[in-house]
């Protein structure tokens, strides 16, 4: 097992990196060049063009059953979901076969708002809160059975 962060703008890499280097689990951050990310012990850094969807079929490529990916990219999280990963956002959310299609609608009734010019409401400011809640559910994912 190991832990894939979709890093193009994860507020939480460093607390995967600290989770996982004590639960010796290895991390594999992916983003696009706009990015500067360094590898260190137990960390692999993939850097792709900044083409849309790179980052994400770059994580697919990388993913193997049982692998977590943090995301906060609900396609993605499907996706990881379909090929038997697990998916875990910034927030502390687990994606989860039960909960994905909920979500992928959500995201898609608002994108239909937005492109008939009305407004939607983004999500609320990234707070302390999330980073505990995201560090609890991270740790509970790698502790072993």
């Amino acid at each position: 097992m190991k832990v894939i962060v979709d890093a193009d703008a994860c507020p939480v890499k460093g607390i995967v990196i600290r989770v996982c280097r004590t639960g010796k689990v290895p991390v594999l951050l992916i983003s696009c060049l706009a990015h500067t990310l360094q590898e260190e012990e137990g960390v692999s850094v993939v850097q792709v063009d900044t083409a849309p969807q790179s980052t994400d079929m770059a994580i697919m490529r990388h993913l193997v059953p049982g692998d977590i990916v943090v995301t906060g990219d609900y396609g993605l999280a499907a996706l990881v979901l379909g090929s038997r990963g697990r998916a875990l956002s910034p927030r502390g959310s687990q994606f989860l076969d039960k909960n994905i299609d909920a979500l992928l609608e959500k995201r898609h009734l608002e994108a239909k708002v937005r492109r008939g010019g009305g407004r939607t409401k983004g999500p609320h400011a990234f707070s302390a809160e999330d980073r505990r809640r995201f560090e609890e559910a991270l740790t509970a994912l790698i502790r072993p059975v």
